[in-house]
């Protein structure tokens, strides 16, 4: 079986960064995503998803990321049932996390590579570069028929 969600959306409010008794850090958020396509009346329409995060990843989230700023998610859909303070059962359902990426721009994201808090993203290694390939115009001498499969190596 497989249980796995990844959502690209923005921040519906400031991460919320809490303590459990124990001392491991919990960070409860909701996301706003964007439907692929548009309702009848041509406007797309937007789920809002609740996401909870835990340890270390609950305080990179609390730390870098704020109210309207993109974020990527990877984790799971989990399901909790829950008694409210007026006695009625509720279920509650949230993507609990495994990781969380940034998304947009540097501009987007803090400006000129800081992300907050003083700390620097380095650039990303330049890719090698691919030595220039020559192309030449060929003629049909340049190739042969092959009239059996069997040397085929497939």
């Amino acid at each position: 079986m497989i249980n796995k969600a990844i959502l690209v959306g923005r921040l519906t409010a400031d991460p919320e960064l809490r303590t459990t008794q124990s001392g491991v850090s919990v960070c409860s958020f909701s996301v706003a995503v964007d439907r692929r396509f548009s309702g009848g009346s041509g406007e797309r329409q937007t789920d809002f998803i609740n996401c909870v995060a835990w340890r270390q990843s609950a305080e990179f989230i609390a730390k870098y990321f704020n109210k309207g700023k993109l974020i990527g998610i990877e984790g799971s859909i989990q399901t909790r049932n829950y008694e409210d303070r007026q006695g009625n059962k509720r279920t509650a359902v949230e993507v609990v996390v495994d990781n969380a990426t940034f998304i947009g721009s540097k501009a987007e994201s803090g400006g000129s590579g800081s992300f907050g808090g003083g700390y620097d993203v380095p650039p990303p290694p330049a890719p090698p570069s691919a030595p220039a390939v020559a192309y030449q115009s060929g003629s049909v001498e340049d190739f042969q028929e092959i009239t059996s499969d069997e040397d085929l190596p497939f």
